[in-house]
């Protein structure tokens, strides 16, 4: 019994905290797209170029002259060909997996703005926290590697036919 007393004394001096509904949604950091489905999404949009690049690697590094890498030249080499599909070449393989990497950036990264407290009326925090997912981290790598391999051989090609 003298336990019980005791209890119900300290839950009588309990001080309610203070809650300022005006500052909780600073407080709540949210992602600003689901992690599974930019990582999903992010697969979709890194296919082309992957296929492209492992054609070109098994084509001109190991040889292989294997008809459906062939295809896979013809294909955007009829893009080129044709003026009205020529924008299609660098929307597959640099714009899409740039696309990739902000999705799948935005997905990992959350952001928190506030300001300290009224003791602290002057200063703010700005923080920003990245999870780590490894399926996104990777297709951001990937995507990465992607968009460098095609920007260097574009730099390679113009250095090469300017000289």
């Amino acid at each position: 019994m003298k336990d019980n007393d005791e209890f119900l004394k300290k839950m009588e001096n309990l001080q309610v905290p203070d809650i300022n509904p005006g500052e909780h949604p600073k407080m709540v950091k949210m992602a600003i797209m689901n992690a599974e489905r930019s990582a999903a999404l992010g697969v979709w949009l890194i296919v082309v170029p992957c296929y492209f690049l492992f054609c070109v690697c098994m084509y001109y590094f190991f040889h292989l002259r294997l008809s459906w890498f062939e295809s896979m030249f013809n294909l955007m080499a009829s893009l080129d060909k044709n003026p009205s599909l020529r924008f299609l070449s660098p929307l597959l393989l640099v714009i899409f997996p740039i696309v990739s990497i902000v999705i799948n950036a935005f997905a990992i990264t959350h952001v928190r703005y506030q300001k300290l407290g009224p003791e602290h009326s002057k200063i703010k925090e700005f923080s920003i926290t990245i999870k780590i997912k490894i399926w996104n981290i990777l297709l951001i790598l990937l995507s990465l590697a992607i968009v460098f391999t095609f920007l260097a051989y574009i730099v390679t090609e113009n250095i090469i036919i300017k000289n």
